[in-house]
């Protein structure tokens, strides 16, 4: 049963009497990590399996959930270093923008949102120091992963246009566009330094966005930031919309694509702390 699956049978109320903050965070925690489902007083049991209605034991709940995701995440990173080790970086530096010397002939030096990545066949480091996050790892290997292809040419199109992309045009609007359009709204002048700092340059005169920034995520996976700011008198409320390059899944899949423009909304609103 998927956590929408058992979703139904709660109340949908979020009273919190089960011990998580909403309904859909305990539908996950049953369905994925073993709590039971009698936590919920108000649970409509008509439909649910009879081994989920019976007492049972507890699993690790949400923790149990987060840390299977993170053994995967782990998992993938290790298969991903398998498939570069054969790579000659030397060849593949100039095709994904990135730095390489043959005294450290297993090492590429590429920017990451405006910070410098170190990446072997075995580690990656990021300027800052300490611990990569798996999802970034992932990330930075897939990249290398690829070995590149046709570099961008400023031909820019929708997630939408991508192929096989229809599920990931609501993750990419959640994630990335609606978090950047409801923190910059009324602060357009804000959002244009902080790419600015990113390296970004201008996108194309002829746009019609309050901003128009293209955005380095690595360097050959450019976004193209557009944000029209708010205009309460027209009852428009502020609007993002990220553009990729047409060859841009020469460099990344769709999984990944969508996670960097998630790290380039984190990133900037890193930035926009005080």
């Amino acid at each position: 049963m998927t956590p929408h699956e058992f979703l139904r049978h709660t109340p949908g109320s979020n009273c919190g009497e089960c011990g998580y903050p909403a309904c859909l965070a305990f539908a996950v925690a049953v369905t994925r990590g073993g709590v039971s489902p009698l936590r919920c007083p108000h649970l409509d049991r008509d439909g649910l399996p009879a081994e989920m209605t019976g007492e049972q034991g507890e699993g690790g709940g949400l923790e149990e959930v987060e840390r299977g995701q993170d053994e995967r995440d782990m998992a993938l990173v290790a298969h991903l270093k398998s498939r570069i080790r054969p790579l000659d970086f030397g060849a593949l530096a100039p095709v994904l923008g990135a730095e390489w010397s043959p005294d450290f002939p297993d090492r590429l030096l590429f920017p990451y949102l405006g910070r410098a990545v170190e990446l072997d066949k075995e580690t990656v480091s990021m300027a800052g120091g300490g611990l990569v996050d798996p999802r970034d790892q992932i990330l930075l290997y897939n990249y290398v992963a690829f070995q590149g292809g046709r570099p961008p040419d400023n031909t820019w199109v929708g997630m939408e246009s991508l192929p096989n992309s229809i599920s990931k045009v609501r993750t990419l609007a959640v994630y990335c566009e609606q978090r950047l359009a409801e923190r910059f709204s009324s602060r357009a002048d804000v959002l244009a330094s902080l790419c600015q700092q990113l390296d970004a340059r201008q996108g194309p005169a002829d746009q019609s966005a309050t901003v128009g920034m293209i955005v380095p995520v690595l360097p050959m996976v450019p976004l193209y930031l557009l944000f029209w700011d708010e205009e309460p008198e027209d009852g428009f409320d502020a609007k993002v919309k990220v553009l990729f390059d047409h060859h841009v899944l020469d460099f990344l899949d769709l999984e990944s694509l969508v996670f960097a423009a998630e790290r380039l909304a984190d990133r900037l609103a890193e930035m926009d702390e005080p």
